[in-house]
């Protein structure tokens, strides 16, 4: 099998592009970069493409390796020949190679194990031939030794027969085209556990198993985890046999074909019917997890991407009941400034008192907006906001957040670095106020399972589900662009090519020699070499530096070409970025080369065009419905 061609066909890419990804993959290079800085070698993909070859290539080169255990085994069974070594070299799918492998597969001690070892497996060929006239002569002559009756020797050949039927390629390729076209998925509750009103939808659910949502699917499984109710899938049982009848056993005499007929029910019901219907079972399990990670990434997508609240003091609060909301003022970059305790909600109810600390806050620090958690009490705190009577003071806006997993980062490791000296309650709504300053900057700090974006995270496959959110993560962050001389660690860690323990050295570099002056700056930084520098620096921004492409995408290697842009438009670098019609002027095909080519010099003008710009857009009210 030619990997690179398969992923080729699946994908519907050209082969070339495909082995050039493959080839910056395997060489190191990450998936934003690649989309971003090797346009011209990839063909321009971008990173949906590049993660679904990073995907397909360890499928198939999983397979790879499954192909050198079976091939091992068969060749060790003394079965391989030329014809099934070059059948399986060209398969490209599991089902297919298990399939191949089943009847030489290792088995426990099967019926039909248990007869070929009386000598039956003879019988069993000789009725499966078309010259077995009649079965019970053909039977009489194994009845000697173990086998003492006709009876034995004839349910003997049944097993046997029945296990060639169960193992055989098209007799299961068929049964289950049967199941993939007509299954139906069935519930029922189980004995004691009448009294469930979790699950009630679910106690005697019939429907086609195809049309079954995800989140039906996985409410099932979760409620038959919990012992609560059984599921089934199955098909048809009389029309599953006749399948298997009509595709096993066509050549056998009329006289042995009721035998085999019979041998064939008793295949599906007892062998192809259980493996099948597991088999269909874990191939839904898998299309319902696939469909639930991509709500969940797509979830997880839309609040990495909300827009952050720029140049405003942010008032953040964590409503509650009897405890009171915690209060918290942070000015623009997300700073501590003061926090306190109000008591607006039942029961104290202390409106009055609540409404002049607010007021006095705002005041105090100039706040421009205020960010209230939805959890407990949030309408009553929102509504409390909205009858304050703010007389002279400038009226902040109010913004309803998700606060999902603000209580997991106040208990994290991350937030006691950060504030030691202050208790989980304020570390929870410091984190809700600046979510709505950056949502990104704030929520990467939390795991994303623990941000609420999606149902049953807990029940879908995990590996699956961290490697999505983990590359939507890093899709995000490297899109819009990291502040090198602000950004947290956890942020820094999404950065192409970083990771947590270059983040951490690279904030140690930044505290103990302050803020960096250029990009080239950071290979000062222990253990961050060229390569994590060629991946990371057109991810990290720097505001102010004294090159203006520091605090642009365009990357490093291409400065140069930048400079040239400015010497043949007679400017500087600045007034190439400051004047539309010295960039009008330029002409992009002058600057083609082997390595560079129109897209990556589109790219370049864009970021000339608005340097440092963030793709997220204005922030705006969130409210209930």
């Amino acid at each position: 099998m030619n990997i690179h061609s398969v992923i080729a066909s699946r994908l519907n890419i050209h082969v070339k592009n495909v082995s050039a990804t493959i080839k910056l993959l395997e060489d190191g290079a990450t998936i934003p970069f690649i989309s971003r800085y090797r346009k011209e070698v990839t063909g321009n993909l971008d990173e949906v493409a590049i993660f679904s070859i990073q995907k397909i290539l360890k499928e198939l080169t999983d397979l790879e390796q499954r192909k050198v255990t079976v091939l091992a085994a068969i060749e060790n069974a003394g079965k391989l020949t030329p014809e099934l070594q070059e059948r399986i070299d060209k398969i490209e799918s599991s089902t297919e190679l298990e399939d191949i492998y089943l009847p030489y597969k290792p088995k426990r001690r099967t019926r039909a194990q248990m007869a070929r070892e009386l000598g039956l497996e003879p019988l069993a060929r000789m009725i499966m031939s078309s010259g077995c006239n009649n079965v019970n002569n053909c039977a009489s002559r194994f009845v000697k030794g173990d086998v003492k009756t006709l009876e034995q020797a004839l349910e003997g050949a049944a097993d046997i027969i029945a296990e060639w039927a169960s193992e055989n390629e098209r007799v299961r390729n068929r049964i289950r085209s049967l199941f993939n076209r007509k299954a139906v998925i069935k519930t029922g509750i189980v004995k004691g556990k009448e009294e469930d009103t979790k699950y009630t939808d679910y106690h005697n659910y019939t429907g086609e198993l195809r049309r079954c949502p995800s989140h039906r699917f996985l409410a099932m499984k979760r409620a038959e985890n919990e012992g609560i109710i059984r599921v089934s899938i199955d098909i048809d049982s009389k029309e599953a046999v006749e399948t298997v009848q009509q595709s096993f056993g066509r050549n056998v005499s009329p006289a042995a074909r009721n035998f085999v007929d019979s041998a064939s029910a008793d295949a599906y019901s007892r062998l192809l019917k259980p493996s099948i219907e597991n088999e269909t079972t874990a191939s839904a399990k898998k299309k319902a997890d696939t469909e639930a990670i991509t709500v969940f990434s797509e979830n997880l997508r839309a609040l990495l991407m909300g827009p952050p609240l720029v140049g405003k003091g942010v008032m953040g609060i964590d409503p509650g009941y009897r405890t009171g909301c915690k209060v918290v003022c942070l000015d623009a970059q997300g700073h501590l400034l003061e926090h306190s305790v109000i008591y607006p909600t039942p029961p104290r109810s202390d409106v009055a008192s609540a409404a002049t600390i607010v007021k006095k806050l705002v005041k105090k620090y100039g706040i421009g907006a205020i960010a209230v958690g939805n959890g407990t009490a949030s309408r009553e705190t929102e509504q409390f906001l909205s009858s304050i009577e703010w007389e002279k003071i400038q009226v902040p806006e109010v913004h309803v957040v998700n606060e999902a997993g603000a209580s997991v980062y106040s208990a994290s490791e991350g937030a006691r670095k950060e504030f030691p000296e202050y208790d989980v309650t304020v570390r929870g709504a410091v984190s809700i106020g600046r979510r709505l300053i950056d949502p990104m900057a704030e929520l990467v700090k939390i795991d994303p399972k623990s941000i609420g974006v999606g149902q049953y995270q807990h029940d879908v496959d995990q590996t699956e589900l961290r490697d999505s959110l983990q590359h939507t993560v890093e899709t995000c962050v490297n899109s819009v662009g990291i502040n090198l001389n602000s950004a947290s660690p956890q942020l820094l860690a999404y950065v192409s090519g970083i990771g947590p323990k270059l983040a951490e050295s690279i904030v140690e570099y930044r505290t103990s020699n302050g803020p960096f002056s250029t990009r080239a700056e950071l290979l000062k930084v222990p253990r961050l070499g060229p390569k994590v520098y060629t991946q990371a620096a057109g991810f990290l921004r720097i505001p102010g530096a004294a090159n203006p492409l520091d605090n642009t995408a365009v990357h490093p290697e291409r400065y140069s070409l930048v400079k040239q842009m400015a010497k043949d438009a007679g400017c500087s670098v600045d007034k190439l970025i400051a004047s539309p019609e010295l960039r009008k002027s330029i002409n992009l095909q002058h600057y083609v080369n082997d390595e560079v080519g129109i897209p990556t010099l589109t790219d370049i003008m864009a970021e000339l065009e608005k340097p440092g710009r963030d793709p997220r857009v204005g922030v705006s009210n969130v409210k209930f419905d």
